[in-house]
């Protein structure tokens, strides 16, 4: 008998069909004699819908009353499965996450998870009843709902896991594992039967959508053993582990890319020590985080600094810089979002010289400019125009060898 944390995605309980197909998959961990506890997001585009009408009636809205609107979808949902699953003879119940209680900081819209206390679902579980639980939603110190960022149901599932000290978290979605890249970009992107919990944290930090970047940072910190499969196929998926249970560690894993960027770039900041403490200070305060920065060599006691933020973020952060123009002392803010961050992901990248420079030939014979570069010991990443994204992935994830034969 296993312990298992089944979590399934917006595509996953789209509708009562998917939800009835949900609690069909539920049943059946239930049967073969295994504890399981059910973590799941708000129907597909609900949670996109709740977004739009906050951002309608204000891009600058009040964080805090935003997640007590963005956390009614998963409260739907765990209602609508307990249902499914009771009148098919499972006992269950459903559970907000302030009921467990997932206890959160305050950081409204993207709230890091504290404490998950694990007794009540734990007991439930011992004695054969299925708790299920609303993803992407805590408590915080205010004793306000919280919510944890886009894809924060997975963070959920994965802390759940670490709390009920669970054998496995499977994470079900419309994809049936993580592959070398989307294969909807790259037709001949080959599935992983193993990521190693490092790699799966840079691809998920650049843009691989399967898994949000904190619940594998939780899980490689708790050692969760994580699989991602499909919620529609009946196959293996892939495993999320330590590195020394991955057999074979090719040179680059996966290639990964993301829209969700915006560059920003401060014209003429005087030059000066302290300086990037003024501009990203204030930003780090707002909650905004900040990804590949840059800065120009200084010429008449001035500097360009260049750096991105997520799209969603760019309003507040030119609210913030704008506010601290006077501190500063910066000339002008020039925001572009029609940018894109490629990346390159590898455990094998350690020790082997020439990786980032086979990224760069690869680009500049495709004629793709480099704005921005960021490196990391497993990983390179690049800013480019957004025209380019495409071209890039499919050109990168040949160069490396990572098309499927045939």
């Amino acid at each position: 008998m296993a312990r298992i944390v089944m979590k399934f995605g917006g595509t996953s309980v789209a509708d009562l069909d998917r939800i009835r197909n949900v609690a069909n998959r539920v049943k059946r961990e239930v049967d073969a004699g295994n504890e399981v506890a059910v973590v799941v997001s708000a129907m597909s585009g609900v949670t996109n819908q709740l977004v739009k009408w906050c951002q309608e009636l204000s891009p600058l809205h009040d964080a805090r009353e935003y997640d007590t609107v963005v956390a009614t979808g998963e409260q739907v949902t765990i209602g609508l499965l307990a249902v499914a699953l009771q009148t098919i003879g499972v006992d269950a119940r459903s559970w907000q996450g302030w009921q467990i209680p997932i206890l959160t900081d305050g950081a409204h819209g993207k709230a890091r998870v504290e404490e998950i206390k694990g007794e009540a679902l734990i007991e439930r579980m011992k004695t054969g009843q299925v708790p299920v639980v609303a993803g992407f939603q805590g408590i915080g110190p205010d004793n306000r709902v919280t919510t944890l960022g886009r894809g924060g149901s997975d963070l959920s599932a994965v802390a759940i896991a670490a709390a009920v000290k669970a054998d496995r978290c499977d994470i079900y979605t419309d994809v049936d594992g993580i592959y070398t890249t989307d294969p909807r970009i790259v037709p001949k992107a080959r599935k992983l039967p193993a990521v190693a919990y490092e790699e799966m944290l840079e691809l998920a930090s650049v843009g691989a959508k399967v898994l949000q970047t904190r619940s594998v940072e939780l899980a490689m910190k708790q050692r969760v053993r994580v699989q991602v499969l499909s919620s529609f196929e009946d196959r293996p998926g892939s495993l999320v582990v330590d590195e020394d249970e991955i057999v074979e560690q090719p040179l680059v894993t996966g290639v990964a890319y993301s829209r969700d960027e915006a560059k920003v770039t401060l014209r003429r900041v005087p030059d000066k020590p302290g300086i990037a403490a003024e501009v990203f200070g204030p930003l780090s305060d707002a909650n905004v985080n900040v990804d590949m920065i840059v800065q120009n060599l200084g010429a008449d006691g001035t500097t360009d600094m260049t750096f991105t933020v997520g799209k969603t973020d760019l309003p507040r952060a030119r609210d913030v810089l704008e506010k601290a123009r006077g501190t500063i002392g910066f000339e002008t803010v020039v925001a572009d979002p029609e940018v894109a961050k490629i990346s390159i992901v590898g455990i094998g990248m350690r020790s082997h010289a020439g990786v980032a420079a086979t990224m760069f030939k690869t680009l500049a014979e495709k004629g793709i400019n480099i704005q921005v570069i960021s490196t990391s010991e497993i990983k390179t990443s690049v800013l480019v125009g957004a025209e380019y994204t495409e071209l890039a992935v499919r050109a990168l994830h040949s160069a490396y060898g990572l098309d499927a034969e045939g």
